[in-house]
């Protein structure tokens, strides 16, 4: 028996031999292990070989056979490359490669491969209770039109005749009329359009109007008020003083040059004016204003329109002068304004309250007796 296990062996090397003879297979050590990566640490260490001797053999880095003995999947690269190491690994310690696959698959499924549409018993009940839904739906349809079909019959009327029995003698054509009913002769048509007296309240209009209707000058005035003037319309940027400090604003309507210089030579304001913009004045400043042509600018005073620059160079002092000048006797028309419509109320008031006069009665002739 010696000479036969020695015929065995001949031709093996020396590590072959002492693993078999201590009946130590790595095959069997894989098949064994619970895990994938159990079964190839297992397998390894029976074969006598490092991590090292493994992957300088199959040309994968040690990284990647440390993360497949210890089942850290997250840790290799794609699938495809996870598989092709799993069968170097497996072929490199005489494990079936196929067997090794297998085991990788199921310990570590594919989430990329999409999703099934679901099946079993509840689609399967779906189909078996179709027909019954079907019928319903067709009952509750039919139901519905037979319940519309009844409505329009039942609503139906047949025609019948009418009830009166005998048509009246005076509905008969070419009867004479009934006799308590007559005709009058056509009226004129009403004029389209009538207009009506007007009515006069005495002591509204003096109250509402402020002007007297008894006063001719009072009323001149009214019929001929003074023409108002066009108020300062901002069209571009305005400059200088804020609206609450000025008095006067100068407009450019063309472009043109605007320079406002202080009595010492000094300039206040400079500026090349584009159609639309303007400048404020100060309140009590002394100061030139220096244009370059006076028909290129609008002058306004107190927000109202007063007429274009007189020459190239205008004292300031003589354009706020104009400006006070104009508030004063604006302030001044209103005043009289005020006052004569209270004259024209308080006459109302009194008119009202003064009872008619009595008008004397005629005198009463004397009879005479004759003699």
């Amino acid at each position: 028996m010696g000479s036969g296990v020695m015929a065995l062996n001949a031709g093996a090397a020396p590590d072959a031999i002492k693993t078999i003879s201590d009946g130590q297979d790595p095959a069997a050590a894989f098949t064994d292990a619970a895990t994938l990566g159990e079964g190839l640490r297992a397998a390894r260490e029976r074969s006598g070989k490092s991590l090292a001797e493994l992957a300088a053999e199959t040309k994968v880095h040690r990284r990647f056979l440390t993360a497949l003995e210890q089942s850290d999947w997250s840790s290799l690269p794609s699938r495809v490359f996870a598989l092709g190491y799993v069968r170097a690994y497996a072929s490199a310690l005489s494990v079936d490669e196929q067997s090794a696959v297998e085991r990788f698959k199921r310990e570590s499924p594919d989430t990329s491969v999409p999703l099934k549409a679901p099946i079993g018993i509840a689609f399967e009940d779906v189909k078996r209770h179709s027909p019954r839904i079907v019928a319903g739906v067709v009952a509750v349809v039919v139901a519905v039109i037979g319940w519309n079909v009844f409505q329009r019959a039942s609503l139906h009327q047949v025609a019948h005749p009418s009830d009166i029995a005998a048509v009246p003698k005076t509905w008969a054509k070419g009867d004479d009329p009934d006799p308590q009913v007559a005709l009058s002769a056509p009226l004129a048509a009403p004029p389209d359009q009538t207009t009506p007296e007007l009515y006069i309240t005495r002591g509204l209009e003096a109250e509402l109007t402020g002007v007297d209707p008894t006063d001719p000058a009072a009323i001149a005035a009214a019929a001929n008020p003074e023409p108002v003037q066009k108020a300062f319309n901002p069209r571009g940027a305005v400059y200088g003083a804020s609206a609450n400090a000025s008095m006067v604003v100068i407009q450019a309507k063309t472009a043109g040059a605007l320079v406002v210089r202080l009595g010492d030579g000094q300039a206040l304001f400079a500026r090349q004016m584009a159609p639309g913009e303007a400048w404020r004045a100060p309140i009590g400043v002394a100061a030139t204003v220096d244009v370059s042509d006076p028909a290129a600018f609008d002058l306004y005073l107190n927000g109202e329109y007063g007429g274009s620059l007189a020459g190239v160079l205008t004292p300031l002092a003589q354009l706020n002068s104009r400006a006070d000048q104009a508030a004063r006797a604006l302030a001044a028309t209103q005043a009289r304004a005020q006052v004569q419509a209270q004259a024209a109320q308080a006459r109302a008031q009194t008119q009202a309250q003064t009872p008619p006069s009595a008008t004397p009665a005629a005198p009463t002739p004397t009879p005479t007796t004759p003699n």
